[in-house]
């Protein structure tokens, strides 16, 4: 399993991109089975719905070389999107929660649904500062005197720890 979080300065989230590349024919304009994977990926990965996935399909009349599908699933923790090219059986997919998840069964969940001949993968935590307290930060208030020169006060914010 390959979950990644640090004790001691944990990420706000986890986002792992994905481009699939070759995937099996018929894939990328096959719009149950996109709907499928957006709504079995969720429980899978042991995430929440906010709501039942949405997906739209590309007007390939218009945009023939964009021909494919676009969808997403709104989580509690934040959300999974799937951009689909017929033209390439190409499809993206970003998966970014606010808890950290199985990066592996992901890439292999993915992989499972689309066959892909090749795929690249990106990792990042997000937020890395979210969970900090920022010690530089201090405000300034300037007031009226009856002199020349204004009175100039800097307040420092003491260091505090960010409540989880």
């Amino acid at each position: 399993m390959n979950k990644v979080k640090d004790a001691k300065s944990p990420a706000f989230g986890y986002q792992l991109l994905l481009d699939l590349y070759n995937c099996k024919e018929g894939a990328c304009d096959d719009l149950a089975l996109c709907y499928k994977f957006l709504d079995e990926i969720v429980g899978y990965l042991g995430m929440e719905k906010q709501s039942p996935p949405s997906i739209f399909r590309s007007d390939e009349r218009l945009f023939p070389e964009k021909a494919g599908l676009s969808g997403w699933v709104p989580l509690i923790e934040s959300s999974i999107v799937i951009h689909t090219l017929t033209v390439k059986n190409f499809i993206s997919i970003d998966i970014y929660c606010c808890k950290s998840f199985d990066v592996d069964a992901a890439k292999q969940f993915c992989a499972k649904f689309f066959a892909p001949k090749k795929t690249d993968a990106q990792y990042m935590e997000r937020g890395m500062d979210y969970f900090k307290s920022d010690s530089n930060y201090a405000s300034v208030s300037v007031k009226k005197t009856s002199g020349k020169h204004p009175q100039i006060e800097i307040h420092k914010k003491e260091p505090q720890l960010a409540a989880k």
